[in-house]
């Protein structure tokens, strides 16, 4: 214990200038230096988007009840093999037939609030001539535009990947911005089998936050999706780690490029066992994890946690949806699927023109499934075995 003589000893305080003068202290005590400086550089506040208030509506709007997203992004060459997979083959005529059935079912607008395109299909025409963009608008869809241009070999990574297209994007933005689209997609990847590494995850944080800033300032609501892969036999906690890691990281850098959150939307992956794992999780499992996750990273200011499906069965996905939304959240919860939207529509359609009705009713069946989900009241009944199967690909690309 300090003696009593110490206690009661006060500090010399010194003025900047008995330094400069060379001056000894006059105290052998431990000594306080107050320094006062006259010219401290203000903290610079980065200005407000010219699109912040048109940001946070188009967010909210995509963020409404009851609704969510259809992802119908697939590039040219994933849409022919999903044309090919009911024998098609991959021409423009083909795919744009599809993209027509798909952005026409009737009321399509009561359960989806917006569409991710693929550039192509951002500047399309309906088979009977109308713009695709223009159709969705009357639906009351907003259209999305996936500006990503894929994954590519990361070097000094354990054989992971890392998203390209950060070159050009504030024009392409602009562009998209005046065709009509009013909010972006970008999607890059980790792998749990291959690490993953600390290298991938920032390279996969920093791209989406450097993708997230520019398109804000071309007044797209960006979508950030770093997608946990589900390729793996790990169990659940394991992608909870993993998933705990890589939203840190995101919203480490998103911060740090001045991205307004009011004005993103995140499309994460549930937090699930890996698809090889021999321990399956039910729903509730699902729920509990991935909320978990949600309330310790995610800030309560975004809006919209619209999660990808990721391989999961059309059921699969439509039921831990629905478990998460079983008691209110500080964040509208829903879902931005592809295949769980598409999965029997597509094959219902069989590119035969007879069939286009049939084939938009599945549709809207999977789509007010999801809707329901999305307010807590989907119960499963009567839905098709295949609507069930799961359709898990391991190193999935598109």
């Amino acid at each position: 214990m300090a003696s009593a003589s110490l206690l009661k000893s006060s500090p010399t305080v010194l003025d900047k200038s008995e330094f400069v003068k060379g001056q000894s202290l006059r105290q052998t005590c431990v000594s306080v230096v107050r320094c006062h400086p006259t010219n401290a550089p203000s903290l610079i506040v980065r200005a407000a988007s010219p699109y912040a208030d048109e940001l946070v509506k188009t967010a909210k709007t995509v963020a409404s009840p009851g609704r969510g997203i259809l992802a119908m992004d697939e590039s040219n060459a994933t849409c022919g093999k999903r044309l090919a997979s009911i024998g098609l083959e991959n021409t423009e005529a083909n795919r744009q037939a599809y993209r027509t059935l798909l952005v026409t079912a009737p009321g399509l607008g009561q359960y989806i609030s917006g569409a991710i395109l693929f550039e192509e299909t951002l500047y399309q025409s309906t088979v009977d001539g109308r713009k695709i963009v223009d159709v969705l608008v009357e639906q009351n869809i907003v259209p999305g535009i996936k500006v990503d241009k894929g994954l590519v070999p990361l070097a000094g990574s354990n054989d992971e990947s890392w998203c390209q297209g950060l070159d050009g994007l504030a024009s392409r933005t602009a562009a998209y911005y005046q065709q009509g689209a009013r909010f972006a997609k970008w999607r890059t990847v980790v792998s749990i089998p291959n690490g993953p590494s600390a290298l991938a995850v920032k390279e996969a944080a920093w791209g989406l936050a450097r993708y997230a800033a520019i398109s804000q300032d071309s007044g797209l609501v960006p979508i950030v999706e770093p997608e946990i892969l589900l390729d793996g036999e790990h169990g659940i906690d394991r992608t909870f780690e993993v998933a705990q890691k890589v939203w840190a990281e995101v919203f480490f850098y998103l911060a740090e490029n001045n991205v307004m959150f009011e004005g993103i939307l995140l499309k994460p992956s549930m937090v699930t066992p890996g698809a090889e794992c021999k321990d399956r999780a039910t729903p509730q499992q699902v729920a509990d994890y991935t909320l978990s996750l949600l309330k310790r990273r995610i800030p309560p200011a975004v809006p919209g946690i619209m999660f990808l499906s990721g391989g999961q069965s059309e059921v699969e996905a439509t039921l831990n949806l629905n478990a998460m939304n079983q008691a209110p959240n500080p964040w509208h919860v829903s879902f931005s699927y592809a295949r769980a939207l598409q999965n029997t529509c597509l094959k219902t359609w069989g590119g035969q023109p007879e069939n286009v009705k049939a084939a938009q009713d599945a549709l809207l069946t999977r789509a007010k499934a999801n809707s329901l989900a999305q307010l807590g009241k989907y119960t499963g009944e009567g839905e098709s075995d295949e609507a069930k199967q799961g359709m898990f690909v391991k190193g999935y690309v598109y």
